[in-house]
């Protein structure tokens, strides 16, 4: 009788084992996103529509391993500090710092990319300027939308090579 119960015991102990595994979430590596990713999430970096939806993508997905692969080592971002009247800038390492926040602090971000207003150069070096729409959701209660309008220097030293990010100016008025 006395083994018999010990069997039986033993028995739960693997079968709760078992039960309680199979419905746990591993804590260290939660799910980022509701949203599925597909199979063409991200684009073709060797077109100058590929970085965009590149951008796009890291945005809404909060990937800053991709959104790292658009920014070149010597990336520089102007913005205009409006209440000293001068522009501020800062590298590519600050760049992916704020960003990080950024991707952190919101719940959802929805970038749409608008009409390319300029776009001049050639293969390897091109300056596009093109208005945007940033939704930034940061709980329902805190939405912020933006408008505004980036001016992008993007370099690559052959046509073999991606696009990359060298200058980014931002030109919205907030």
């Amino acid at each position: 009788m006395f083994r018999q119960s010990i069997a039986y015991m033993f028995i739960y102990f693997i079968i709760s084992g078992v039960m309680l595994c199979s419905s746990c979430t591993n804590p260290f590596a939660p799910k980022l996103s509701d949203t599925p990713l597909g199979e063409n999430v991200f684009a073709d970096q060797k077109t100058i529509d590929g970085i965009f939806q590149n951008f796009r993508s890291a945005y809404l997905y909060k990937d800053t391993l991709a959104y790292g692969r658009l920014l070149d080592k010597d990336f520089i971002f102007i913005y205009r500090n409006y209440e000293t009247g001068v522009d501020g800038t800062w590298g590519r390492d600050q760049d992916m710092f704020t960003t990080s926040g950024l991707f952190n602090a919101a719940q959802n971000l929805d970038l749409i990319w608008n009409d390319i207003v300029i776009s001049t150069g050639d293969s390897i070096r091109m300056d596009i300027a093109r208005g945007f729409n940033l939704t930034i959701t940061f709980n329902p209660q805190d939405i912020v939308r933006v408008q505004g309008r980036v001016n992008l220097q993007l370099q690559r030293n052959s046509t073999e090579e991606n696009w990359k990010i060298l200058r980014w100016r931002d030109e919205s008025n907030y």
